[in-house]
């Protein structure tokens, strides 16, 4: 059974405002996704582009552009592509994946940045 239109973009939309929430807890800021001058705004449905929109200081230290994907069924070549098609110059693409399989989602992330993350944690 196919899900609805609507029901698929409310949970992407609720996928992009948790990852929001994540973000702003871990900068310690507030997030309100209806203030425009927010730090942090989710990317309305439909609309092109990275999901998870970062300003000013949150855009410097967080170094990925974000996609956010909520589905049972993964196309993880295409969202790759459309991930790294985002992403802007001198900027790490990183996906979340969400099912109703798992609680929490999951992170897809290159494989040398992952090593880089590490290795700046590690060599502090």
């Amino acid at each position: 059974m196919s899900i609805k239109r609507s029901s698929a973009k409310a949970k992407g939309r609720n996928l992009q405002l948790k990852i929001c929430q994540k973000i702003a807890k871990l900068f310690n800021i507030n997030f309100d996704n209806q203030d425009e001058q927010c730090l942090i705004h989710s990317r309305e449905m439909g609309q092109s582009g990275i999901d998870i929109i970062l300003r000013g200081k949150i855009y410097e230290e967080f170094p990925f552009d974000i996609e956010c994907k909520a589905a049972e069924r993964p196309s993880i070549k295409v969202w790759l592509k459309q991930a790294k098609k985002n992403t802007k110059k001198n900027r790490n693409w990183l996906l979340f994946w969400k099912s109703k399989d798992w609680h929490t989602p999951i992170v897809l992330l290159d494989c040398d940045e992952f090593f880089n993350l590490l290795e700046k944690i590690y060599k502090k």
